[in-house]
């Protein structure tokens, strides 16, 4: 390996991903060069009683090891203006590649940008109308329990529209349906800012819901599209800054639109912001999905198939009654009809009914539990933003409706410091453990187990966002100085945005080819949380207040996430290969 070759390696190196005793800075090529020359490569761990410079030696493996993967990367190969895939593909600044995980850094970090940022609306469309949802009930001359429909039903609308943005998003490419659900989210805004009465706004608030929430499913997927597994948990993070962050921000901008223009002008931002990421889109986002499913030719073989099939007499030609020449004539054009017509039914089938089959995969235990725990997660999540809406609205603090906005901060801090260090944290602990088992392919590169996103990280955020929520519960409870219970959910960010990433990341890896389909899963469980948080909240806060409400989710908390992670550690690698096995991927 010539020194030109390892400045390039070491262009395209992450340093955030390089064991720790790595991260003096970085030797010469020179150097390097003398290093590969004289190491030779690990074939197997190293029993855990060996003298401590066998481990240095180890580690000088591995920086072979690094070396060796680095020195196979390959520029990205553009594909053609005229032949790039997805909806006006030919507008786009970053051309599309034939591998999106060949893309420069840069790159990548910009695809997640853009999907971050989109990824805000959604949740964003929920919250913002929070502080206005009594100026809603008197100017459309509604009721208060009516108008709080509105954002259950918008949340419902969350879990269900993903099940099919996911399933199409596999056959028409993510771009053409990230474009396509932004147009339609700005259209519904429209119509939500100009409602003469309740009924409409409703309506139009469930399609709004529905179309913004494409990203939720597809997103993920495209993180996945362009990140390696090395490398996700930390693209992962940051992509889940924007869906977490919209909730937080949205009600100060909501109550600031509100008390000083109306409530209308709160889903006038919402079509302004949605004009501005349908822009983005149209203009930095490429297509990354590397195949699509041709529905019309698979459902086209299938009914092939089946008609002959149907016209195979016990599949013996000597047995079948001699027919006249008219009529052997006559065979061909009505197969081909009775082809066509099965076709067709099946591509109606397959747009329309499969999807709902992406619930099945709930019936995989590995699915199921880490959905549960996420669902969980943002289930609390829900309710604590409504009780802190809620309780800083009231005595004894009585805030205005703008400082009550300017309380999601706390919340908004944790995330952020989670995501930018969280996704690098576990990803370390995937390369530790990796190496600590030996698990190299043959061409030398770390092999990945989901599992392994759950240790020491998945322990601290399991007691630290419940025991956070049951500080805030009796703090504000109590009515404690303010920063107290604001403190809590600093923590409680931290916490929460730990599992987040865990978890779908986790789901990404396990249907590595059909990552969209199992986040597309989580977020229908995960919404049908949300719902019923919205529904539940006040009435119980009311009932039994803070406190009490707090630690009795703090304990179901606990103890969910304990049993979830002892299950996983103990009972993963089973569950795994068996879910590979029938899905075929294994």
């Amino acid at each position: 390996m010539n020194e030109k070759d390892v400045e390039r390696d070491l262009h395209h190196t992450d340093p955030d991903l390089d064991p720790p005793s790595t991260l003096s800075p970085p030797p010469t090529p020179s150097t390097i060069a003398k290093e590969i020359e004289v190491e030779t490569p690990h074939s197997s761990p190293r029993p855990s009683g060996e003298a401590s410079h066998k481990d240095e030696v180890q580690v000088s493996s591995e920086q072979h090891k690094a070396a060796s993967v680095r020195s196979e990367y390959k520029p990205p190969v553009p594909v053609p203006r005229s032949e790039r895939r997805g909806l006006l593909a030919r507008l786009t600044v970053i051309p599309e590649v034939e591998e999106p995980h060949d893309y420069a850094r840069k790159t990548k970090w910009t695809i997640t940008f853009v999907v971050a940022v989109a990824g805000a609306a959604a949740p964003m469309g929920s919250a913002i109308i929070l502080p206005a949802l009594a100026d809603i009930s008197r100017s459309l001359h509604s009721t208060p329990t009516i108008t709080n429909l509105s954002v259950a039903m918008y949340m419902l609308s969350m879990s269900i529209f993903p099940l099919w943005w996911s399933s199409f998003s596999e056959t028409l490419g993510r771009r053409t349906i990230y474009l396509t659900s932004f147009t339609l989210f700005v259209l519904f805004a429209i119509l939500s800012a100009v409602s003469p009465n309740i009924s409409m706004f409703v309506t139009m608030r469930v399609l709004s819901g529905g179309a913004a929430a494409s990203v939720q499913a597809v997103g993920a997927g495209t993180i996945a599209d362009v990140w390696e597994v090395r490398e996700r948990g930390r693209a992962m993070g940051m992509f889940y800054i924007g869906p977490l962050c919209g909730p937080l921000l949205a009600p100060i901008i909501g109550g600031a639109l509100a008390e000083r223009l109306g409530w209308r002008s709160t889903q006038w931002f919402l079509t302004i912001y949605g004009g501005f990421l349908l822009t983005g889109l149209l203009f930095c986002l490429p297509e990354t999905l590397k195949a699509k499913k041709n529905v019309v030719a698979e459902a086209e073989a299938d009914a092939a198939r089946e008609v002959a099939a149907e016209n195979n007499l016990d599949g013996d030609e000597g047995k079948r009654p001699h027919r006249p020449t008219s009529m052997l004539q006559r065979v061909p054009t009505r197969q081909s009809v009775h082809v066509q017509t099965k076709k067709w039914i099946l591509i109606l089938r397959r747009c329309l009914l499969d999807p709902l089959k992406i619930i099945l995969y709930l019936r995989f235990p590995a699915v199921a539990l880490t959905v549960y725990y996420a669902s969980i997660t943002f289930g609390c999540l829900y309710v604590l933003n409504i009780s802190v809406q809620q309780t800083f609205s009231q005595p004894p603090y009585n805030f205005s409706t703008v400082i009550v906005g300017l309380l999601y901060i706390p919340n908004s801090v944790g995330y952020i410091l989670a995501s930018l260090y969280g996704g690098r944290w576990v990803d370390r602990i995937m390369h530790r453990e990796a190496r600590k088992a030996g698990r190299y392919d043959e061409h030398g590169k770390l092999m990945f187990i989901p599992e392994d996103r759950m240790r020491e990280n998945a322990w601290v955020a399991a007691v630290l966002f419940p025991a956070a929520l049951i500080w805030y519960g009796w703090s504000a409870q109590k009515g404690v100085f303010w920063v107290v219970p604001m403190i809590a959910n600093f923590f409680f960010g931290i916490g929460s945005m730990l599992i987040f990433a865990m978890a779908t990341t986790m789901l990404t890896e396990f249907m590595p080819r059909k990552a969209s389909h199992g986040i597309a899963v989580n977020n229908f469980v995960r919404n049908i949380f949300f719902c019923v948080g919205g529904v539940v909240a006040h009435p119980l806060i009311d009932a039994i207040g803070n406190g009490w409400l707090w630690t009795g989710l703090g304990v179901v908390a606990l103890a969910s996430g304990g049993g979830v992670i002892w299950a996983m550690r103990r009972f993963g690698k089973g569950w795994r290969v068996r879910m590979d096995r029938e899905m075929g991927t294994g």
